[in-house]
């Protein structure tokens, strides 16, 4: 497959990257073999966010129980779930200097908590190396299972993040498995559970949606009370994922960033290049006006 359309001039990413701090960043992830969504899912972002030493990390193993289109992550049979894993990234954690963590998964329909309890541990042991570490957590669906959400829930991540990628109309040809009612669910429920916990979900455009598509979605978002949104172009990884149907100008950019603004979320990300996890503590940090239960939310530096 290929993208019907010639990558314009602001896909074109220049950038300065610190040559020894990618390599660095490299050698920790492999030395104690962590998988990354970085390299999985082949991010535009990986070279800049290396050579920061930030990388997201991936757990339950490199392959994913399902086969959504957009998406270049490995598919087939995870394999059994390694126990050693919370202690590697803690040491790969301390090894890169990180003070915000995000950790992501492939989807595992094959447990019967979807990996919740894994996300659990590995939550708890990077808050046991320094409680001044952020945690953000990017979760499957767990199929809306309460208990795996409750579970993850528990363990004190900072930002609970499920990303709904898509509109409603493309999830049949974009996300098989996955259900948009049932992804909105997962952002109701974890506010539902803790009132006051953050959640946060991303969206990529350029899929075949229209611009009010897009602006129902976010109202969809906002109203399952979240937080924090992430609007990226969708780049095409590889042959065998689905073609880019259109590349989104800056300027509709700017207005997703707008009516984000005016929907009520306390921290908006759009730009060619957004992604959940990218810029992800900056995207923290901007955050300002209220949690769902009217309690304050400090204005802090960052930009949204």
């Amino acid at each position: 497959m290929e993208s019907r359309e010639r990558t314009p001039e602001w896909l074109k990413k220049r950038l300065v990257v610190k040559s020894a701090n990618l390599s660095a960043t490299k050698k920790i992830l492999a030395e104690f073999r962590i998988n990354t969504v970085c390299e999985s899912a082949l991010c535009p972002n990986l070279n800049e966010c290396y050579s920061r030493n930030k990388a997201t990390f991936l757990i339950l193993g490199p392959a994913c129980t399902r086969a959504c289109c957009f998406c270049s992550v490995e598919k087939g049979s995870p394999g059994t779930i390694d126990v050693k894993e919370p202690e590697r990234i803690t040491k790969a954690i301390k090894s890169l200097g990180t003070r915000y963590a995000v950790v992501t998964s492939v989807t595992r329909d094959d447990l019967p908590d979807g990996g919740a309890a894994q996300y659990a541990k590995v939550i708890r042991a990077i808050k046991a190396l320094s409680e001044d570490i952020k945690v953000e957590v990017l979760v499957p669906d767990f199929k809306a299972r309460q208990s795996s959400i409750e579970k993850v829930l528990d363990a004190g991540a900072d930002v609970f993040s499920h990303n709904i990628e898509t509109v409603g109309r493309l999830y049949s040809v974009v996300r098989k498995g996955a259900d948009y009612t049932r992804s909105l669910m997962i952002l109701k429920l974890a506010k539902y559970i803790v009132p006051r916990q953050i959640t946060k979900s991303a969206i990529l455009v350029g899929l075949g949606e229209t611009e009010s598509e897009v602006g129902q979605v976010m109202t969809d978002i906002k109203a399952a009370g979240c937080d924090i949104l992430a609007i990226g172009q969708y780049m095409q990884p590889s042959k065998d994922n689905l073609p880019v149907q259109r590349f989104v100008a800056p300027d509709e950019f700017e207005r997703y960033r707008d009516l984000g603004k005016r929907l009520g979320f306390k921290s908006v990300m759009a730009g060619p290049f957004v992604r959940s996890s990218y810029m992800a503590e900056d995207s923290y940090n901007s955050m300002e006006g209220k949690y769902n239960d009217g309690s304050e939310v400090a204005a802090v530096g960052g930009r949204g």
